[in-house]
């Protein structure tokens, strides 16, 4: 037999923890914040982002307006692309200038002779990308300790005066080869001076007691201050006197 207390008490019981998680699911949609949407959590995240952890690119000023379309300030921890464009068409101009120059490091040995100097490399920065972003990361440093200033800024700084604004093309005319004055494109000066920094840093560092880090970090200084010790700004001068007598 089914006693009809047993069974009203049950009821009971049922309705009350019922109205208990009502009143908690009610309390909890009151008290929990509203959940973001990606969009809107990735924008957050990445305007909060500092290169190296340390350093804002937001505030960092471009006098040269002809490469400043080229100059890619997008926030990035660590900059890396990660290959996600790799099948969609993309520019330089798609990859931070930071990277950029990371790029530039992982060469090999060109065997020929620069400035009475061999480089050879023998491969120890090709394809290490965490090696040539940690020599990037302690460049910045060092620069900030010397230089009390936003390390992004002086690289920008640096790349504006070791662009070069002419160079000579070859044209063959009845038989006579003749060096020609061309005007360089803006993607091609950033190229540049990109090229002949990181080359700097490697030449600084070969066969030597000085690290590639500190190197590049006293190349970047120099041309930032567009001083003649640095090898950046030498290569631009004489690409220019070139160009000048060949008009």
């Amino acid at each position: 037999m089914i006693n009809m207390a047993d069974t009203e008490n049950t009821n009971i019981v049922n309705a009350e923890v019922q109205e208990q998680k009502k009143e908690r699911k009610s309390f909890n949609q009151k008290t929990a914040p509203k959940k973001k949407s990606r969009k809107e959590v990735s924008a957050q995240g990445f305007s909060d982002q500092l290169l190296f952890g340390r350093y804002s690119l937001k505030d960092i000023a471009i006098e040269d307006l002809s490469i400043a379309p080229y100059i890619n300030m997008r926030q990035h921890a660590y900059p890396n692309i990660f290959g996600r464009r790799k099948d969609q068409s993309y520019y330089n101009s798609h990859i931070n200038i930071v990277e950029r120059l990371i790029n530039k490091l992982m060469r090999g040995g060109t065997g020929k002779k620069v400035m009475g100097k061999v480089i050879r490399t023998e491969g120890r920065l090709q394809g290490r990308k965490l090696k040539a972003t940690h020599i990037v990361e302690d460049a910045f440093s060092t620069i900030n300790e010397k230089t009390g200033r936003n390390p992004v800024q002086v690289f920008v700084e640096s790349l504006e005066n070791a662009a070069p604004i002419e160079d000579v093309t070859r044209v063959r005319y009845g038989g006579i080869n003749y060096n020609v004055a061309v005007g360089i494109s803006s993607k091609r000066r950033l190229d540049v001076a990109l090229r002949n920094i990181a080359l700097a840093a490697l030449i600084g560092g070969f066969n030597k007691k000085r690290s590639v880090a500190d190197s590049l970090a006293s190349e970047i200084m120099l041309a930032a201050t567009n001083s003649q010790d640095s090898y950046a700004i030498k290569k631009r001068q004489e690409v220019e006197r070139i160009a000048k007598r060949a008009r």
